[in-house]
């Protein structure tokens, strides 16, 4: 028998007498109920058994792995970027959804952790998050006037300034991979690297000290690298919900799409139905029409009129003699 593709069941197993297949359990037997009636479990309960059984997928199995590695780190990592627990962690699920929904795609990509990465400073960046109540206030800064003037200072950096000095700096990508995530040039990202670290170094004077860029990089780096381990990870959902969560949201778009298609097409239809086929013009009601002036005409005729015109009428009226040509 062929082997089935990832995210496909197999055929159940004959009930004629054969041995099973070795590691697929067997169908349930018929049982008798106490009226002598056999039954047997329904196919949405042997389907259940046959899916436990089975286990995850190896694409679940990859997702479940790769969530395992990158999760904590990206949650630290989107919290220097937005200063709040709350949205680093909803950007980690979001990221993490995505990916889930896109998986054919990321898991080809070069860099699956990257790709997500990529996604979840995105989201946690959006400026739309300023509009949101939960997400105005900053969460308490740490305890420590070092790490506390970091983050401070990480903070009053313009988001793609942040970013790139976190890229680069924290996490340890070289200028053109900073560039490609960031959407720039490399040179822009280079000056916004610079001018980054010119902000920093005012808050903090030990960058300051350091005079070459390669001792300013390691200082920043064991500096972002101590403020990120020290905050706590939190409580991140596990990523069969973040899978289950992704597929509902799935699920529900496309119920939507298909349910926004129907009432088109419906209105369409019945726009067809009932809309005439030709042009009627419309007839304007009638209106009373006022300050018309009265209708005149001649005055009346007087006896002396009406014996002339009488005498006109009975009398044939004669005009000049007509000439008649002769001819030669």
């Amino acid at each position: 028998m062929a082997p089935t593709e990832p995210g496909t069941t197999s055929d159940p197993p004959s009930t004629s007498g054969a041995p099973a297949t070795l590691g697929t359990p067997a169908p349930p037997l018929a049982v008798s109920d106490s009226n002598g009636v056999s039954t047997r479990p329904g196919a949405a309960a042997w389907a259940a058994r046959e899916t436990e059984a089975a286990g995850p997928s190896p694409a679940e199995e990859a997702f479940d792995a790769l969530y395992r590695h990158s999760s904590e780190a990206l949650f630290r990592q989107t919290f220097l970027l937005t200063g709040r627990r709350s949205l680093a962690r909803e950007s980690v699920a979001r990221a993490f959804a995505l990916a889930w929904e896109r998986w054919p795609e990321v898991a080809v990509d070069r860099d699956p952790a990257g790709w997500v990465r990529a996604a979840a400073y995105e989201y946690a960046m959006s400026p739309w998050h300023r509009l949101r109540r939960a997400h105005r206030q900053l969460d308490p800064p740490p305890a420590e006037p070092g790490p506390r003037a970091l983050l401070d200072a990480l903070l009053e950096l313009p988001p793609p300034y942040r970013r790139t000095l976190l890229l680069y700096d924290g996490v340890g990508l070289d200028l053109p991979e900073t560039a490609a995530e960031t959407e720039a040039s490399t040179p822009a990202a280079a000056s916004r690297l610079v001018n980054a670290r010119a902000a920093v170094a005012e808050r903090l004077p030990e960058l300051a000290e350091r005079p070459s860029p390669a001792e300013q990089s390691a200082y920043l780096n064991e500096r972002l690298g101590a403020l990120v381990l020290a905050q706590a990870a939190g409580t991140l959902p596990p990523p069969s919900a973040v899978r289950t969560d992704s597929e509902r949201k799935a699920e529900l778009w496309t119920r939507a799409a298909i349910a926004f298609t129907v009432l088109i097409i419906g209105l369409t239809l019945l726009t067809l139905a009932t809309a005439p086929t030709r042009y009627e013009t419309p007839e304007s009601p009638a209106q009373r029409v006022g300050g018309v002036p009265a209708r005149g005409g001649p005055q009346k005729l007087t006896p002396q009129d009406v014996k002339l015109r009488e005498a006109l009428h009975a009398k044939l009226a004669r005009g000049p003699e007509r000439l008649v040509p002769e001819a030669h």
